[in-house]
């Protein structure tokens, strides 16, 4: 390669140059690698391939495809694996405490390999909601030329003549239960509603966290949206292997190059925009965390407050994943925003020009996938404050009927004990269902409770009642569903002082969320955390995890170096 990559020793060079390197070239010859590859660059091609979850399954092949495509630009590729927990398997029981916990490892164990090898360079396949966010990161940390690629979402499956996702499924354990629905029915969705590989379909956190892969120039254009069993996805692993070797030869952009924050302002106008999953505001902090930028719920909520609702997206909307790439994908909900002052054009993109100008050409908005006038004026999530929570909870409004709800708390110190009162139908209308010490240090591992935010909507409760939580929810969740609340109960909240009866009052036009109990009588409240043994790796999380509405990351900032490696 006559580039720059020459020029600067690259990373690797470490591993191979010299008498004493004697043995790290014979495990490397053991491997297949010859003379002429001890003087290419090294790639680390790294996915969460596996098959414990269809949205992973995959990732083996695509990253395969990106090794033979950075061997024929003059790289020698290693592909690795690293761990997946899925939300999937993992919901409704205590397993789900591991799956935010499985994005730091994943960016740790990216970063190890990467570092630990002196790879040059990084390409980075993931498929589903913690997957995504833990290879940004890993990408961002490690700040070598790297390009993301999502393995892409599945088709919808078929069921009395309308698209269906497990989303329908989840909530038909609910209309079950209520006697809305017969199992038979139940069982006929089940067989149908995942037909192929690939991640949810809905603008769900895996499709939202895509969108914001591409939005912050870390993934190639169009490569967001593609169905993972599209037949052109191949073809995008190889583009990403030859992409790589180009920023090898060009310096860059590296991540940090691309992570800034104004694009991390456009990414949240992306899931904004979009009706996007909540996570979202657990996971972009996080990255911006890796690139040494402070971005909290706070930078979130300004963003989304001044960004207009355009697409019509699923759980909120009618559509869904491939609905958008028919319409041009990411690009044409950010080329809409741009026309409508709520993007910054002057973000880099992966190709190193400038936003605006990729835009330029690209697809006007089709007027029904992506409106071309907002659906609403402001995005689909709201940041709430107030007393029961000073640094924030997040509401997601998209397809709300009413943003004002104000009931009696119903208190709840688990999941488990909330799941088993809805589960009897056990609740009122009107109820605010609080469930706490389900937050990053209080879980440990803050859940997601798609599960019994599902079973309330399939009971046909959605918006008769209200859930608040300091644990997190789904990027499939609906409803009058307030979660992420901080302070947590376990970082001594005022949600650990509710009691039931105490009145609540969520206002998402005002964005407030408001505990009806003077300061006089919470000062002679006292917290009764549950007991709750930890071992293992959730003991490590609950001691290092911070706050979520800072990302509840676990590690402290990385320096702010653009060009460093």
């Amino acid at each position: 390669m006559k580039s720059s990559a020459t020029t600067k020793k690259l990373p690797s060079r470490i591993t191979v140059e010299g008498l004493e390197r004697a043995p790290h070239r014979a495990f490397l010859r053991a491997l297949g690698l010859q003379e002429r590859d001890f003087q290419k660059p090294f790639v680390g091609v790294a996915s969460t391939d596996g098959r414990v979850t269809p949205c992973n399954a995959l990732l083996g092949g695509f990253a395969r495809a990106a090794c033979a495509a950075v061997r024929e630009a003059g790289g020698v590729a290693f592909d690795f694996a690293s761990i997946s927990v899925a939300d999937s398997m993992s919901m409704n029981h205590g397993g789900m405490r591991y799956s935010l916990v499985s994005r730091e490892l994943i960016a740790d164990g990216v970063e190890a390999v990467v570092r630990g090898h002196a790879y040059d360079a990084l390409v980075g396949f993931a498929g589903c909601d913690k997957t995504l966010p833990g290879m940004l990161m890993a990408k961002v940390r490690v700040n070598r030329p790297s390009v993301f690629v999502y393995g892409g979402a599945a088709l919808p499956g078929q069921w009395k003549g309308r698209d269906v996702t497990v989303l329908d499924t989840y909530e038909a354990v609910g209309a079950v239960l209520a006697g809305d629905m017969k199992e038979q029915e139940l069982l006929e969705l089940e067989r149908v509603c995942i037909p192929t590989l690939g991640s949810c379909p809905g603008q769900f956190t895996a499709n939202t966290m895509a969108m914001v892969s591409e939005t912050l120039g870390l993934a190639l254009p169009g490569s967001a949206t593609l169905p993972a069993v599209a037949p052109e996805r191949d073809g995008v692993a190889r583009q990403a292997g030859e992409a790589v070797m180009r920023l090898l030869t060009h310096g860059g952009p590296l991540p940090r190059d691309l992570v800034t924050k104004k694009s991390l302002e456009n990414a949240c106008a992306a899931v904004a925009a979009t009706g996007g999953s909540t996570n979202a505001a657990l996971h972009i902090p996080a990255i911006a965390h890796e690139a040494g930028i402070r971005f909290t719920l706070d930078d979130f909520a300004r963003v989304a407050k001044r960004t207009p609702l355009i697409a019509d997206m699923k759980p909120g909307g009618r559509f869904l994943a491939k609905d958008l790439h028919a319409v041009g994908g990411v690009y044409t909900v950010l080329k809409a925003l741009l026309a409508h002052g709520a993007l910054h054009g002057d973000c880099l993109t992966l190709q190193g020009t400038k936003l605006s100008t990729a835009l330029a050409a690209h697809a006007q908005a089709d007027g029904t996938v992506v409106r071309r006038e907002p659906i609403s004026k402001t995005g689909g999530l709201v940041v709430l404050k107030g007393n029961l929570a000073p640094q924030g909870a997040l509401i997601k409004v998209a397809g709300l009927k009413s943003l004002v709800f104000e009931g009696p708390a119903r208190v709840f110190d688990s999941e488990e004990e909330c799941a088993e009162v809805v589960q009897r139908r056990s609740y009122q209308p009107g109820d605010v269902l609080v469930v706490r010490y389900e937050g990053p240090k209080g879980g440990p591992g803050m859940r997601e409770m798609l599960g019994v935010t599902a079973l309330i909507y399939g009971q046909g409760m959605g918006e008769k009642v209200a859930l608040l939580t300091d644990g997190r929810f789904s990027g499939a969740t609906r409803g009058m569903m307030i979660g992420y609340l901080s302070p947590e109960a376990a970082a001594g909240g005022t949600i650990a002082l509710v009691r039931n009866g105490d009145r609540i009052r969520i206002d998402a036009a005002r964005a407030t969320l408001e505990l009806k109990v003077s300061k006089a009588e919470l000062a002679k409240r006292k917290p009764r955390p549950p007991e709750r043994r930890v071992d293992g790796v959730l003991a490590k999380y609950a001691a290092l995890v911070g706050p979520a509405h800072e990302g509840a990351v676990t590690g402290a900032p990385s320096t702010r170096r653009s060009r460093g490696r």
